[in-house]
């Protein structure tokens, strides 16, 4: 091949990965679009706020019924642009924000902390007989935990907002987990970070082992409260 077309084969690849970095910037972009001004995130909200009203009356029912609150806390979120495209790059995705909605389980997340073990089990059950509700996947990392030792019962779901005269089903992660369990994931998510280093090994042994420590407390609570139940 002479000098000139090498230098137009040379100058023809350029483009083409030119045109190709262009083309993921777009798609970038729109994604980002899609995520945070659109009608996607007017409809997490909607589904959020019905989820966490959702939640109100269940541990009202719950507390009526055992004299005793049932859920602790509440927290929510939408996933953030950087971390909805950091989770379609590990599983190999395409930054699409219709194969997100498809593939990305968490877009819209809820998470409610119990008090006791059970009572995530009686909760999650009360959610699934919503009518408004549809199941579609329960991961139950608290009696299979990861390996890690990460422990939450997941209930992927479906739930119907009003939206222009029809309703509309939304996918929305539900988590629920006891105040041990919440706190130990909140530890391993602010070291997570620090795992690429030569103490990673050590870290991820001394969280198992925490988690371990969690899993007898929450026991132990549980076995003392109904106890006290029976009195």
């Amino acid at each position: 091949m002479g000098t000139g077309n090498a230098l137009r084969a040379t100058e023809t690849f350029t483009l083409i990965q030119l045109e190709e970095e262009k083309q993921k910037l777009k798609k970038k972009e729109l994604l980002k679009s899609m995520l945070t001004d659109s009608e996607f995130s007017i409809k997490g909200q909607c589904a959020i706020n019905l989820m966490m009203t959702k939640l109100d009356i269940i541990n009202t029912f719950l507390l009526m019924k055992y004299k005793r609150n049932f859920i602790q806390m509440k927290t929510w979120r939408l996933k953030s642009y950087d971390s909805v495209c950091k989770k379609m790059q590990k599983k190999g995705l395409d930054l699409n924000f219709d194969l997100a909605l498809e593939k990305i389980n968490d877009l819209i997340g809820v998470r409610a902390v119990c008090a006791y073990v059970d009572d995530i089990y009686k909760v999650a059950d009360l959610i699934e007989k919503q009518q408004d509700i549809h199941i579609l996947k329960i991961k139950d990392y608290v009696q299979q935990p990861k390996k890690s030792g990460y422990q939450s019962l997941h209930l992927i779901l479906e739930i119907a907002i009003p939206f222009q005269k029809e309703n509309q089903w939304i996918k929305l992660e539900l988590q629920l987990r006891t105040a041990a369990m919440d706190y130990w994931a909140n530890l391993d998510h602010q070291l997570r970070y620090k795992r690429g280093q030569k103490q990673a090994a050590v870290i991820n042994e001394e969280l198992q082992q925490c988690a371990s420590v969690i899993t007898q407390l929450d026991q132990k609570m549980l076995d003392i409260r109904k106890k006290i139940d029976k009195i």
